[in-house]
């Protein structure tokens, strides 16, 4: 079986950090439908039988992949750990671990994707802006929606839709999502949203098991 990893001096950063069958079959799938599909709408459509399959799988995910992490840069001990991820920065899917009734800053993606529960229960608000976006460090946020998202639910990223919120664990234990994202998500520039202030601040996440080599 080809080797799609990347190593260096930290250990493997790129390629299949977890490289177990349920991933790989999810990141062939994925670039073949990107190969084949232009429509992002269609493509992410078409993509929610195989995102559905990796979160119905059990025992594929190492534990130390699903546990909180109280040093990570998302801060209240949320865990952002790599499974994969292309070199060239055009796809990652990564575990979000949430501990019991931590919430996630209200945050952007800067990419198309899907998002599911793989233990646990979160509470997802979704953010619409009701301003016209000009000015880079304000934004006007109104709720578009609320939902509760069990174990094997998901939902998918179209930016500029849906692309703005905040999750918390509503579970008596961590809350673990996989994020299956059109870019670097933990090494890009994204933005965290005040609604009280409505100051937009940059930063990034960072994966709590990979590093980030150059600002981007």
């Amino acid at each position: 079986m080809c080797d799609f990893g990347h190593e260096n001096a930290a250990g493997r950063d790129f390629g299949f950090i977890v490289d177990v069958p349920e991933i790989r079959s999810l990141i062939f799938e994925t670039r073949r439908l990107t190969e084949e599909i232009d429509d992002t709408k269609i493509r992410v459509e078409a993509l929610r039988p195989a995102f559905a399959k990796l979160l119905a799988a059990d025992g594929w995910l190492p534990k130390e992949y699903g546990e909180p992490d109280h040093k990570s840069n998302m801060g209240g001990g949320i865990g952002q750990y790599a499974l994969y991820r292309a070199e060239n920065g055009s796809l990652c899917l990564f575990s979000l671990v949430i501990p019991a009734g931590s919430q996630t800053p209200i945050h952007d993606h800067l990419a198309w994707g899907l998002i599911g529960v793989y233990r646990g229960i979160q509470d997802e608000t979704v953010y619409r802006r009701t301003d016209d976006g000009r000015d880079e460090s304000r934004a006007s946020l109104e709720i578009a929606r609320h939902q509760s998202v069990k174990h094997g639910q998901f939902y998918t990223l179209l930016p500029p839709l849906d692309d703005i919120h905040y999750v918390k664990t509503v579970s008596d234990t961590p809350s673990i999502s996989i994020h299956l994202l059109a870019n670097d998500t933990a090494c890009v520039t994204r933005h965290r949203f005040d609604t009280v202030t409505g100051v937009v601040t940059p930063f990034r996440s960072g994966y709590s098991n990979a590093k980030c080599e150059k600002s981007s």
